[in-house]
């Protein structure tokens, strides 16, 4: 009886033995397919439905607009693979962060940190609002723009009720995205089947001389740029999937070579499609660009346009909530912010001041920007650190030879990024000086002063200032620390 009893706690042992892999690993479940799926759905957004006005606005013909955007596709796609050769030879979670840390040390990875966190997410989160509530409010001004005042109060509510609905439950935030998800995706495959209608119909009046009018400048080329890659944002997120992925050291470069290249596709017909039935100076009118495609191909069921690029645009904001809320709670965690940043609340368990924070922050770059400007804002400072993160590329393969690099792109293609993010960064500001650049330099310096008094050194004085701010936000807000993971 015990030789039984005995036998069978080994058997027992034994099987727990195998199944522990299985709770503790990702599943490998990912395949191809999959890959490129969330490539495109990553990338797709609310950028194509602002971006070809401005474009078109930069390049001044059809022909110069199309080439913009098929090079945008081009740079996010070699941008991407660049950071699939990082995200395999550095598997540490964090975006460009620990890419920096190990090429350039503390002190451009804690600016990029900083900027992530005042500049670049919450600009972000503030032009797909600002988008949103354009298109919404579009169809109650036809012919004519928004006034300003409505289309930033509705940007501001927008801000307010995702920021909520991220606050008080993971599970709506994340229901929320699902739902809107596949609106983008409809709306899309509208734009473009009936733009290949129009056009196999020969509507073609609007291609001919497409290189008539051009004029242009270094300046208006990298405006250009910014606005494009502004639709293409996300790229360099694709190698998070990586240990999700089946054989991902084949697959990962094969879903990016073939899904930007499609989006890039999509984004090219969506143009297509608009010129179908727009001129270049009836694109570039005051109101939003798909609104007046539904009105001229979809009457009498137009509203569908404004509808679900609304959809589209509000599941966009939400996702950019989402994980930008995580980011600053990682911050706050890691020291590089307030610590009530990292703190859970204690009736919702989710990363409330976090969240709340990132809305402010959003909410105050509506009251000066429009969308342009916060385009621009937005690219400046992206652009300067996708530049340094893959320029660390290229240092890495001298300094950092012993890495083991599962992905390696020729190097030829770093230095084409890096020299492509110089020219972006500088062309305009050399051109086309403009305060926003200036004030996204402040705000990025401005973040060495953080550095210094509360993380670097950490100064007495500076403790008791945060201190007792931490803990009445804590008290207030009914909030408390992440509990440790156990050993």
């Amino acid at each position: 009886m015990q030789e039984t009893s005995l036998r069978k706690r080994r058997e027992d042992e034994k099987s727990l033995q195998s199944t522990e892999p299985k709770t503790t690993n990702l599943q490998k479940e990912l395949g191809l397919f999959s890959g490129i799926c969330i490539i495109v759905g990553t990338i797709i957004g609310s950028g194509i439905f602002i971006s070809p006005k401005s474009v078109l606005s930069n390049t001044e013909a059809v022909g110069p607009c199309l080439i913009i955007w098929a090079a945008c596709g081009i740079l996010a796609t070699l941008g991407a693979l660049c950071f699939a050769e990082l995200g395999t030879m550095i598997t540490k979670s964090g975006g460009e962060y620990p890419y920096l840390m190990e090429a350039f040390g503390p002190i451009p990875a804690y600016l990029f940190s900083w900027t992530s966190l005042f500049v670049i997410k919450p600009s972000s989160f503030a032009i797909i609002c600002l988008s949103f509530s354009e298109y919404v409010s579009s169809p109650f001004y036809a012919g004519c723009s928004p006034p300003q005042v409505v289309v930033k109060f509705l940007a501001a509510a927008a801000i307010l009720v995702i920021t909520m609905v991220n606050a008080l439950s993971v599970r709506l935030g994340s229901y929320v995205q699902n739902v809107f998800t596949a609106a983008k995706l409809v709306i899309v495959a509208v734009i473009i089947i009936s733009g290949l209608v129009l056009l196999a119909q020969g509507n073609t009046k609007n291609f001919e001389n497409s290189f008539e009018g051009t004029k242009l400048s270094v300046g208006a080329i990298g405006l250009a740029f910014y606005n494009g890659l502004w639709a293409y944002d996300g790229w360099n997120q694709l190698n998070y999937i990586t240990e999700e992925l089946e054989n991902p050291f084949r697959n990962l470069p094969l879903a990016i070579i073939i899904g930007i290249p499609l989006v890039t596709g999509c984004y090219i017909l969506m143009n297509v499609s608009y010129f179908t039935v727009m001129t270049a100076t009836e694109l570039l009118q005051p109101q939003a660009v798909a609104v007046t495609f539904g009105d001229r191909v979809l009457y009498p069921a137009s509203w569908v346009v404004p509808l679900f690029v609304a959809f589209s645009t509000i599941g966009a904001a939400n996702g950019s909530c989402f994980t930008a809320g995580r980011l600053v709670y990682v911050a706050g965690r890691e020291g590089h912010m307030l610590k009530v940043l990292s703190y859970i609340s204690v009736k919702r368990l989710t990363p409330a001041p976090a969240i709340i924070f990132h809305g402010i922050i959003a909410t105050i770059y509506i009251i000066p920007g429009d969308i342009n400007s916060l385009v621009n804002y937005f690219s400046f400072a992206a652009w300067l650190f996708y530049g340094l993160t893959i320029s660390g590329l290229v240092v890495m393969r001298f300094t950092r030879k012993e890495l083991k690099r599962p992905i390696k792109v020729p190097i030829v293609i770093p230095v084409v990024v890096t020299l492509l993010s110089l020219f972006l960064v500088l062309a305009p500001i050399i051109s086309m000086p403009a305060w926003e650049y200036l004030y996204c330099v402040l705000f990025m310096l401005s973040g060495l002063i953080f550095y210094f008094l509360f993380v670097r050194y950490k100064f007495g004085w500076a403790q008791k200032i945060s201190k007792p701010l931490t803990m009445h936000l804590q008290m207030l807000m009914e909030v408390v620390p992440p509990e440790e993971p156990p050993e």
